[in-house]
């Protein structure tokens, strides 16, 4: 691991080297390219309160952690008075882990507002899948009339839940499952869901901005 850009300390990674640079090394929110995505290596990305966002066109692997992490705690979702009814009364029902394949390729292919491309290309479908494989990332479904509907995915790391993307086909479907995401992180321990970058939607749900330096202190304790 070499210094790449000593004013913005960017690091480029060693293929045969897992580790991250730590908080006192970060400047600005892309801190290392390069590397591969080892499942070791995604893990302690994680672990480092890093997270793999875009391979460039140099074939590079972006690696953030941005100086103003998004993050919600499970029981500070906001719900609103329409979500309620899309809860109670439109017949959704949501499971967990049963479609993890299929709930990643509908994030990778569904537009979602604020976004004109998505980063999930087959290198992070193929990485995911595998550490799903592993138990460490996990998907929460929406359906209805027996149809997979909406639903995210993410990894589950020192009691936080890393989420990553989510997809909806209806309308409040992905929601929902944020709603249930919210309720199993309450029910087991899961202290904080991290959304990583600022999104208006988030927001909505109550989700709001802390420093980087915040955001390690808690994955760290």
């Amino acid at each position: 691991m070499k210094l790449l850009d000593k004013k913005h300390k960017i690091w480029l990674l060693d293929e045969n080297n897992f580790d991250f640079p730590t908080l006192d090394m970060m400047n600005d929110d892309l801190v290392a390219i390069g590397g591969d995505f080892h499942p070791q290596r995604v893990i302690n990305a994680y672990e480092n309160g890093l997270f793999p966002w875009f391979i460039d066109d140099y074939g590079y692997i972006n690696w953030y952690s941005p100086n103003k992490r998004m993050v919600l705690y499970p029981n500070d979702m906001k719900v609103s008075k329409s979500l309620k009814k899309s809860i109670l009364n439109k017949g959704f029902v949501v499971k967990s882990n049963e479609n993890f394949e299929k709930v990643i390729n509908y994030c990778a292919k569904v537009k979602r507002k604020h976004e004109d491309t998505s980063w999930i290309d087959d290198n992070f479908i193929k990485t995911y899948t595998n550490l799903h494989k592993l138990g460490i990332a996990f998907s929460i479904e929406t359906y209805l009339d027996n149809e997979l509907v909406g639903g995210l995915y993410g990894l589950l790391i020192n009691d936080i839940f890393c989420g990553e993307s989510m997809f909806s086909l209806v309308s409040d479907a992905s929601k929902v499952a944020f709603y249930h995401l919210c309720q199993q992180a309450q029910q087991n321990g899961i202290k904080m869901i991290d959304c990583q970058v600022y999104n208006p939607h988030l927001k909505s749900l109550g989700a709001y901005e802390i420093s980087r330096k915040e955001y390690f202190k808690i994955l760290k304790s």
